[in-house]
């Protein structure tokens, strides 16, 4: 088994959340996360309205906001989920986020004290 944790684009949620569960992986943990690459900040990927001073700013943007969505798969289906979340996910510009893929030793679930891959499936 294996964790894949991806950050993305805010705007790009939805559509990588679609794609997962129409390819059968619907379950994943998905939280808001700040943050910030190279690239410093990318005044584009705020909602909001930025003041002046802050977009000129030697240092750039402070934080950028992300989603981190994390999922657990079984280690065939690692290339299949790694591969989605790229299609959907690459604009080619900077800021497109980054995929991390961990090793699981193990996975329990708390109701019905299944293991391993039962847990997960």
């Amino acid at each position: 088994m294996k964790e894949i944790v991806a950050i993305i684009r805010p705007n790009k949620m939805t559509r990588t959340k679609e794609v997962l569960s129409a390819l059968g992986f619907p379950a994943f943990t998905a939280s808001k996360v700040l943050g910030r690459g190279k690239q410093k900040g990318l005044a584009g990927e705020v909602s909001f309205e930025m003041r002046p001073e802050l977009l000129s700013q030697k240092g750039g943007m402070k934080y950028v906001p992300k989603r981190l969505i994390s999922l657990v798969v079984n280690d065939e289906d690692v290339s299949l989920v790694v591969e989605v979340i790229m299609r959907v996910n690459r604009t080619g510009e900077i800021g497109d986020g980054r995929i991390f893929v961990c090793p699981v030793e193990d996975a329990i679930r708390i109701r019905t004290r299944e293991r391993g891959k039962a847990a997960i499936n």
